[in-house]
């Protein structure tokens, strides 16, 4: 399927095609509880959809946008991992999972991440802005750049040897004491 827009799907009733989905848009979608394992999405945005523990199972998501969109519960660890390349706008993340997924380039806008897990996640040049990231855990994570003054971390975990991602616009240098 190409450059298709597809308007207000109740994908919980009727399952997605198993095929791949090539410059599309999703508006106003029901992928809440789908299986959508194994389907190709590429160069493709989802608007107002939700996606609520929709199984993502081998899934290829290359240059998608989420706008908007409820991803609570997302397991974006079993989805491919080639050329895995996500945006994040105006977006809950809820409890969704990320663990040991190189997440490099992700924008994070707007969103919330409750409880979400960045387990032994490569977060190189992922951006965080204006998000909610309370109680995220990301003790395992490296690379990330989060600014506090922009940012809710509130009761976030950071490891001692990565903290120096929220120091990144200050641009100074951190010694090991020697």
């Amino acid at each position: 399927m190409e450059k298709k827009t597809y308007d207000r799907m109740d994908l919980k009733a009727t399952a997605l095609k198993k095929a791949e989905y090539d410059q599309c848009i999703f508006k106003h979608c029901d992928f809440s509880n789908a299986d959508i394992a194994g389907i190709k999405f590429i160069d493709s945005a989802f608007v107002d959809c939700n996606l609520t523990l929709a199984s993502l199972t081998d899934t290829t998501l290359q240059h998608i946008r989420f706008s908007n969109c409820k991803l609570w519960g997302l397991r974006f660890d079993t989805c491919n991992k080639f050329g895995l390349s996500l945006s994040f706008e105006g977006c809950s993340l809820n409890h969704a999972t990320f663990y040991k997924t190189n997440i490099k380039k992700t924008i994070f806008k707007n969103s919330q991440l409750i409880e979400t897990d960045f387990t032994e996640c490569d977060l190189t040049r992922a951006t965080f802005d204006k998000t909610i990231i309370e109680k995220a855990d990301f003790r395992t994570s490296r690379n990330y750049s989060i600014d506090p003054e922009r940012n809710k971390v509130k009761k976030a975990k950071f490891s001692l040897t990565q903290v120096v991602g929220l120091l990144d616009k200050y641009d100074v240098i951190i010694l090991d004491g020697n």
